[in-house]
């Protein structure tokens, strides 16, 4: 017996056609006739090229189709091949082969590895190679074939405030047409009649019906199991192709939960394959959008596979499982979002028609605790990244600017009907009270929202004094929280009429509902609060604001307090629960050559801070204000 030894793996990488050959050496004890290394060598680079049809065996168009047909199962995969010895013995040699199956991408691989017997045989001069299934995997046979599964993990749980679960596995149907279990004339009908009772386009159905194979399943929708109603689980099991499957899906409490925010889980695109194909594959699950997208590397979990051998068709032996790596179940990530209060939000926005959002923060820690859209959004997240002015509510930071010049909730100004700015005329709003025109305090011009008041005082505010008022309430200045967040601008005025309108929430001063929840939950807290949603994004004040003092935020808090007891606010005086502040705010705005008005409401007590905003409103008291209140009412029961 001659024995050749290779010392180091000779690695055969399939990449971009080419074969590279590590050092190899040979140790003979003693050689009679050919050697077959360079047989054995030639045989694996072809295993290694995917194609068998140039390779030194005595078919080559048979094995290469052979070979074909056993890997075609394994989804694409290129293994990596090796020759790692070679045994002689006479006429015969036998070759240790080593596979090497990147079954999951390269962000989260798994490795199928194990070694293969190769048979040669002398041939005249030379050798060549013996073709057998068990030159792919050793317990091949003649007609069996490979099969890989990609196993999915179970993704990461999206938990919320006091360890409840926002998003998790929840049981769902998914309906579709199995094709399996009628002709392909009822599949057509069914998948038809399935298709209208579900309320999916007929049309569309029936064409993905017609296009799929013989043997396929055809999702139609997936439900959640609460939403199959008694008269579609009954149009259901009339049908004869139709086939109801449970099953388990990331999901929120209900359908719509914060989705703008929470985002959404599906089947990767192909945008996203082709952008990133060592971490997606066609098939893969994938958060799509909001915080599902964002953090889809922890959430998604690392994929398992399975590796079958398929026995040939009419053989007796059944399928085998011959590799397993189970998937890893992704991270859970935790935000601060209340299950109850968010729940609470979508309720009272539920019945709004116009484009609406509430935000609810937590004035002592800044956990944004609710963050709802209503329906009239679109499905666009207003209540985080939404940019509108801000109306009266605004007059909060500018009632801080006026502080910080000098005056006091006691201190006189001028409410005249109305004042003239560089030939533009402001005024109050229609039903603003007779009784407090004329000399007032500012703690009055807050509580009824006086715009001139606030207008006439302009010339007190000096340099960036309003820009630096709203940085203290944590206005106006971006953070990176982890979600989309805006903070709001207060620019510098080019003009005497926009600094005039800057005051009252107009001119070019923008804000989100978050960022007004965050300016009155400042003033509640007597200190910059910052709102965070994701629990590992949590950023300070910041840099450079002006810390709020404690006489300013009891000043502000007087003011704010006198809108509830005299002003505007005074539906939430009989509120239950922690003493309220609070500030109504309108603001006018042009649509399609109408002047319409968007209404607002800011409110907080000890327990919460609340912003309300609807797009279209008569104003902040009248439409924001009534469900402002439902809210408080509900979250404090």
């Amino acid at each position: 017996m001659v024995r050749t030894r290779v010392r180091q793996l000779l690695s055969v990488l399939a990449l971009a056609g080419s074969v590279l050959l590590a050092g190899c050496t040979e140790v003979k004890d003693a050689v009679a006739g050919p050697d077959p290394e360079p047989t054995a060598t030639a045989f694996v680079e072809a295993l290694a090229g995917q194609d068998l049809s140039a390779a030194p065996v005595a078919d080559p168009e048979a094995a290469e189709a052979e070979r074909a047909r056993i890997v075609d199962g394994m989804g694409g995969v290129t293994a990596q091949v090796g020759l790692l010895d070679l045994d002689e013995a006479g006429d015969t040699a036998t070759a240790t082969v080593q596979w090497r199956w990147p079954l999951v991408g390269s962000g989260t691989a798994v490795d199928w590895t194990y070694e293969a017997p190769l048979r040669l045989e002398r041939e005249g001069d030379g050798w060549v190679a013996v073709w057998a299934p068990s030159v792919v995997e050793p317990s091949l046979a003649e007609g069996e074939t490979l099969d890989l599964t990609t196993l999915t993990p179970r993704r990461g749980d999206i938990v919320g405030a006091r360890g409840l679960a926002v998003v998790t596995q929840r049981p769902v149907n998914r309906i579709g047409i199995d094709k399996t279990l009628v002709g392909a004339a009822r599949a057509v009908s069914d998948a038809r009649a399935l298709a209208e009772a579900v309320g999916v386009d007929p049309g569309g159905f029936v064409k993905q019906v017609r296009a799929a194979g013989d043997a396929a399943f055809v999702e139609a929708i997936v439900l959640r199991s609460e939403d199959v109603s008694s008269p579609m689980s009954m149009a259901i099991s009339r049908l004869k192709g139709a086939r109801r499957i449970a099953a388990e899906i990331p999901l929120a409490p209900s359908r719509g939960f914060a989705a703008p925010i929470l985002g959404s889980v599906g089947q990767v695109t192909a945008e996203m394959v082709e952008e990133d194909p060592d971490t997606y594959r066609p098939g893969d699950v994938a958060g799509l959008s909001g915080l599902q997208a964002r953090y889809d590397d922890q959430l998604r979990g690392t994929p398992g596979a399975s590796v079958d051998v398929v026995p040939a068709e009419g053989a007796d032996s059944e399928v085998r499982e011959v590799f397993r790596a189970e998937p890893e179940k992704g991270s859970t990530l935790k935000v601060s979002l209340d299950v109850d209060l968010q729940a609470e939000a979508e309720a009272v926005l539920r019945r709004t028609g116009p484009a609406s959002a509430l935000v609810a923060i937590d004035p002592g820690t800044g956990a944004v605790l609710a963050a709802a859209n209503g329906p009239g959004t679109g499905g666009t997240n207003l209540a985080t990244y939404g940019q509108a002015a801000p109306g009266s509510t605004f007059k909060t930071v500018s009632s801080l600017a006026l502080l910080r010049a000098g005056l006091d909730p006691t201190s006189a100004v001028q409410c005249p009907a109305t004042t003239v700015v560089d030939g533009k005329t402001f005024g109050n709003y229609s039903d603003y009270p007779s009784g407090a025109i004329g000399r007032i305090t500012l703690r009055q011009a807050v509580a009824n929202s006086c715009n001139t008041a606030f207008i006439t005082s302009r010339g007190k505010i000096r340099g960036t004094g309003l820009y630096d008022a709203a940085a203290s309430l944590g206005f106006g200045i971006d953070h990176d929280l982890g979600f989309p967040a805006y903070f709001g601008q207060v620019p510098q005025p080019e003009t005497e009429t926009e600094a005039a309108a800057d005051l009252i929430g107009q001119g070019k001063v923008l804000a989100s509902p978050m960022a007004m929840a965050t300016v009155v939950a400042s003033v509640q807290a007597g200190e910059t609060v910052v709102p965070w949603l994701v629990k590992d994004y949590r950023d300070g004040p910041p840099e450079g604001a002006k810390p709020l003092t404690g006489g300013e935020a009891s000043a502000l808090r007087s003011m704010l307090r006198a809108v509830v007891t005299d002003g505007s606010g005074r539906g939430l005086l009989d509120v239950p629960g922690p003493e309220l502040i609070a500030k109504t705010g309108t603001a006018e705005f042009e649509r399609d050559g109408t002047v319409l008005t968007h209404a607002w409401m800011v409110a907080a007590g000890s327990d919460l801070a609340v912003a309300v905003y609807v797009d279209e409103g008569e104003s902040g008291s009248r439409t924001a204000g009534p469900l402002l209140e439902a809210f408080l009412r509900a979250a404090r029961r």
